[in-house]
């Protein structure tokens, strides 16, 4: 009980201070949130950046942040007003500008230059415009979808039937074949047609299962058991308990296995079948128990061997143990989700987390803190970090004695 205890105030102050920090800093094209700062060095990116520069404003991470937004003002009501005040103004200028930004053609983009015109840099670095094709979604699309339907359920419910129809159309592109996961080449069907059999989409299409449940928005779940039991029945490799990434291949990344179970589990209800359940945990504990290597989870790792594919150690995929551990621990109370849970809050918070300011390296090896960026130069804006935190925060209160929250 006392790790519990003092995970939960952790979890607060840490999701505080990064929230803290992300609203005093200056905004991108005058109101779009701004966490382009070198996890490294310090230093704030400037236009001679290029890509990770303030020139350039990524729809992956204001969907994003607008989602965090929304569940933190939330949360913080009771524990912190004068917070919640503060993300609530943010938030509502935030859900306009997107909402405005996704409006025209029905979509959002991965990046948008200076005028907000949707961009994709090449491998050598060329910045493209970027094809607007009307029936192929995107990522992009996912995180703009998900944050619009929570900041029209706080602020603007006469909008949401448009919001919850786009998110709707998202999760229909997977299935028919219009999804398209990598945003740095043309929005095309060919470049559709030569991408892999990833369980990706679905596994971050599923993160949207356990929001809609808590603003109420059941009729749009129906998808969320059939993404479950595709990614279980196709992508499960049975010997070892590790999701591959491709049927067939022998590339796994354990972080998004680990985030699928958190998914999975924060949309399951008390009546979840024993047998899904119990297959959650063990995915959970070979994925830890594999792709934990030191300082954190590696980006890759072989089904056939165990052994990680890459050197790189990214920093969401330990909020994201925290989270899963923490969701399984909450159903199982087995000793293996704890020691998973307590094992990543100490590996984040000891390898990963700055403190001064309130962020963490976003990549690390065995070596040290790396300038390696995982999808988008923009830091995280309370969204693996701050939204898994919270979801282990209201495990902890549901198994702390009398259900008595411990004042952050």
């Amino acid at each position: 009980m006392q790790f519990l205890e003092e995970a939960r105030r952790t979890y607060v102050a840490a999701n505080a201070g990064t929230l803290y920090w992300m609203l005093q800093r200056p905004t991108l094209g005058g109101g779009f949130l701004n966490t382009k700062q070198n996890s490294l060095t310090l230093q704030d990116y400037g236009s001679e950046d290029g890509v990770r520069g303030p020139d350039f404003t990524y729809g992956w991470i204001q969907g994003r942040g607008l989602e965090a937004l929304v569940g933190h003002a939330e949360f913080f009501e009771r524990e912190l007003p004068p917070l919640a005040e503060k993300l609530d103004a943010v938030g509502r200028q935030l859900y306009g500008l997107l909402a405005a930004l996704q409006k025209p053609d029905e979509h959002a983009y991965f990046c948008y230059d200076r005028d907000m015109t949707p961009v994709y840099a090449d491998a050598a670095g060329n910045i493209h415009l970027q094809q607007k094709p009307q029936l192929i979604y995107s990522y992009s699309d996912a995180f703009v979808a998900k944050g619009l339907v929570a900041a029209a359920s706080r602020y603007c419910p006469p909008a949401l039937a448009d919001h919850l129809a786009y998110l709707d159309r998202v999760v229909a592109s997977i299935e028919i074949g219009r999804f398209q996961m990598d945003e740095r080449r043309p929005l095309s069907l060919d470049s559709i047609a030569e991408q892999a059999e990833d369980f990706g989409p679905r596994m971050i299409l599923l993160a949207a299962a356990g929001m809609l449940k808590r603003f109420g928005h059941t009729a749009h779940l129906v998808y969320a058991h059939r993404f479950i039991s595709h990614v279980i029945n196709r992508h499960l490799d049975a010997l070892t308990g590790l999701l591959r990434n491709v049927p067939g291949e022998d590339s796994c990344n354990a972080g998004h296995g680990i985030e699928f179970v958190g998914f999975a589990l924060d949309y399951l209800d008390a009546e979840a079948d024993p047998a899904l359940i119990e297959a959650l945990e063990r995915i959970l504990i070979s994925s830890f128990d594999k792709g934990f290597v030191g300082p954190g989870i590696a980006t890759t790792i072989s089904v056939a061997s165990g052994e990680p594919q890459s050197p790189y150690c990214p920093w969401w995929s330990l909020p994201e143990v925290i989270r899963a551990a923490a969701l399984v621990h909450q159903r199982t109370g087995s000793a293996a989700s704890l020691r998973i849970w307590e094992t990543a809050h100490a590996a984040f918070f000891e390898n990963y987390w700055r403190g001064t300011p309130p962020i963490a390296y976003q990549t690390m090896t065995k070596e040290g803190p790396v300038d390696f960026v995982p999808a988008t130069p923009d830091l995280d804006p309370g969204y693996h970090t701050g939204l898994s935190l919270l979801a282990a925060i209201r495990v902890a209160d549901h198994l702390i004695p009398h259900n008595q929250p411990i004042s952050g």
